[in-house]
This record gives C-alpha cells, sequence and structure tokens, in this order.
C-alpha cells in the first residue's frame, strides 16, 4: 500500500472532491487528524514567512554543480534503487534511463550540467563541451549514435546492464565514426 492509497479510500468511502484534494495538500486521512497536535504544529510554523505558491522562486543548482554532491549522490542511489523496485514489482524498467545518466556523469566525472533542454551538449567536463549518452539494460548493442551538428568536444556514453551496474567511457569527438551522414557513431566497447 503507497502513502497515498488513503484518497483512493476517501472516494471509495464518498468523501467529496474538496475533502480529497484537502487530505492530499496535508498528506493526511481525515480519520487520523485526530491524531496530529495542532497546537505542536502552529508552535513549529509561528515563525516561518508565509508565502503563496508564485512567491516561491526555484533553486537553481550553482554554475552546473548541484549544491550538494553528498545530497546528489544519495539522490542518484534512491532513483536506482526506486528503478529496480518497479522493476521487481511489475516486470518493467522505468524509463529514467538518461537522468541516471547524467546523475551518473555528475557523480563520476564531474559533469557540470548546462540549463535544462540547452541545445548542443548536456555540459562540460573539465572544461570541454560533453555529450552524455546512456544505454539501457533494454539495449543488446553497445553503439550510440550522436547529431553531428551537435556543440560538443567528448561524447560519454554510459551503459546501465541488467542488474543496474553502471559504466561510463568519455571519447573525444574525433575518434568518433560516421563518414558524413546526420550522425556520428560511438561505441562503448
Amino acid at each position: 500500500m503507497s502513502d497515498w492509497d488513503f484518497l483512493h479510500e476517501m472516494h471509495d468511502r464518498g468523501y467529496s472532491a474538496e475533502d480529497i484534494a484537502d487530505a492530499a495538500a496535508s498528506g493526511v486521512a481525515p480519520w487520523e487528524w485526530k491524531y496530529i497536535d495542532r497546537e505542536w504544529a502552529e508552535a513549529q510554523l509561528a515563525n516561518e514567512p508565509e508565502e503563496d505558491a508564485s512567491s516561491v522562486k526555484p533553486v537553481q543548482s550553482r554554475e552546473g554543480f548541484p549544491f550538494r554532491i553528498l545530497d546528489q549522490t544519495e539522490i542518484f542511489q534512491d532513483l536506482v534503487a526506486c528503478a529496480v523496485r518497479h522493476f521487481e514489482n511489475t516486470g518493467r524498467y522505468l524509463q529514467v534511463w538518461g537522468e541516471l545518466g547524467e546523475i551518473y556523469a555528475e557523480i563520476k566525472f564531474g559533469l557540470r550540467r548546462h540549463a535544462t533542454h540547452a541545445p548542443g551538449s548536456d555540459g562540460t567536463i573539465n572544461g570541454k563541451l560533453v555529450e552524455v549518452k546512456t544505454i539501457s539494460p533494454e539495449k543488446t548493442s553497445d553503439r550510440v549514435l550522436v547529431k553531428r551538428q551537435g556543440n560538443f568536444e567528448q561524447l560519454l556514453i554510459v551503459r546501465i546492464d541488467r542488474n543496474f551496474q553502471f559504466q561510463g567511457k568519455l571519447i573525444d569527438r574525433s575518434e568518433l565514426r560516421g563518414g558524413t551522414g546526420k550522425f556520428l557513431q560511438g561505441r562503448m566497447a
């Protein structure tokens, strides 16, 4: 049973959409509200400024680096554990390979990521522009294609195997094959 199954239970018990929304916002089912000490909760919030959703600004990483690499490592481990649990539970892979590959590159290779959806490359390693390509456990080939027009100096191939083990290989652009086509080809082996 997940932490949010009580919302379905509320629906089944005939609670209104408004009651269900309130419960989702608080994270607690109405039948558990009696266990929450209102005085304690108010005391915890006494000196905290009130903010509406529009006043909260998103946190940006410092020039491509996460604020704390140890936190990023823990997040990475949590995401991998979640992907493993999902696979064990459903027999299907959770499609988070690209993000896992880039977080692995941050931790293992020191990738400094560009802003989200920046064209040309994913970030830099030691001052060189790098494109990260992740090979998932679903793929049998160790080859990746990358657009020739991409603005990158190196290709980092991250391979995730069926046991959720990671391996990375950094390749200079000059070593990629592809002739005159639209794509260049890199290989893990």
